[in-house]
């Protein structure tokens, strides 16, 4: 009874279990906070480190080394040799070819997949829901192909003997061709040749991955905009240099950079397409595995144009963003 009369009189709160609320201070990490984000980050920087730095502290260190076949096989330690191995690729005839046309091959290869891209994406974002599916799945099965498939498919059609291409010459008059025969046009012989394939090849692996990139930031834009400038009587091209191209530009910008990256690192596909014996056809990346692994080996020499490589990169990277920071500041 008394518990009743308690409960009865505004005490039901206090004794019942069920709605007790604890006063305990939340556990602590024993961490300050601000330090807690930084705390999180170290797994994902340990991989990193493991996965990028690692490798990238042994190459730069190699590449001040004289690492042989002997250094290789364990008989005698890596000797020390300064800068030589940067002084010896630098006095060789074909580092300054392979850099010529690693810098070419992407000064043509990365607006053209920039270009094409674009246009496609454009494309895409004016389909239907359904077209434009059916397209996007169409084109990234060509994105998804790894680079050896890719370089033996352009190998295949380019073949001398049975590829589809001269095939294809064969069947056009000679007023547009130049030429009344084709058969056996060895295209993968001369340098000129090997490249203008390598960047038919790159650009069609390359334009699906810009296409999707530009159709996600195209969805972002409000259709206002558009509405707007079709009103105001504006052109395709007018509005996309007013409209579209302002707004994309940080998505432009990740698109170049990448694009850049990946086309002077080529070396599957130009490797499937030549192999090693025509030199006149070296890109930087393939001047360094032929050093590195070539009979005899030499590691340090290899290493040394990679680091040079990446040098470069690193170098046309920061001008691009430094310029487009000075852009965006105007």
């Amino acid at each position: 009874m008394t518990n009743l009369s308690t409960l009865s009189r505004g005490g039901g709160h206090a004794s019942t279990p069920g709605r007790r609320r604890s006063h305990r201070p939340p556990r602590s990490s024993g961490l300050p906070a601000w330090s807690i984000p930084y705390v999180l980050l170290i797994p994902g920087l340990l991989v990193i480190g493991a996965l990028l730095l690692y490798p990238l502290v042994q190459m730069v260190i190699i590449s001040f080394q004289k690492v042989g076949l002997v250094q290789i096989s364990g008989k005698k330690p890596a000797t020390w040799v300064g800068l030589d191995n940067f002084t010896n690729i630098l006095k060789n005839d074909i580092f300054w070819s392979s850099l010529r046309n690693t810098v070419v091959f992407a000064a043509i290869a990365v607006p053209l997949t920039l270009i094409l891209g674009t246009a496609v994406g454009v494309l895409l974002h004016r389909l239907g829901k359904k077209m434009s599916l059916f397209v996007i799945i169409g084109i990234m099965f060509a994105w998804a192909v790894p680079p050896v498939a890719q370089g033996v498919i352009w190998r295949w059609l380019f073949d001398s003997e049975a590829g589809i291409i001269n095939w294809a010459l064969n069947l056009l008059p000679e007023w547009l061709t130049g030429r009344d025969d084709w058969s056996g046009q060895p295209w993968l012989n001369d340098a000129w040749s090997v490249y203008m394939v390598l960047i038919i090849c790159v650009v069609w692996a390359g334009f699906p991955f810009i296409a999707v990139s530009v159709l996600a930031g195209l969805k972002g834009i409000p259709a206002e905009l558009y509405e707007a400038a079709k009103v105001d009587g504006s052109g395709a091209w007018r509005t996309f240099r007013k409209i579209t191209f302002p707004l994309l530009k940080p998505v432009f910008a990740v698109l170049t950079v990448l694009s850049i990256i990946w086309d002077f690192k080529v070396f599957a596909q130009l490797y499937v397409l030549t192999g090693t014996s025509n030199r006149e056809a070296y890109n930087l990346s393939m001047y360094a595995v032929t050093e590195a692994f070539k009979a005899p080996p030499k590691m340090g020499s290899g290493a040394a144009i990679a680091v040079v490589l990446t040098v470069i990169l690193l170098i046309v990277t920061a001008a691009y963003i430094r310029q487009m920071f000075k852009q965006e500041e105007l």
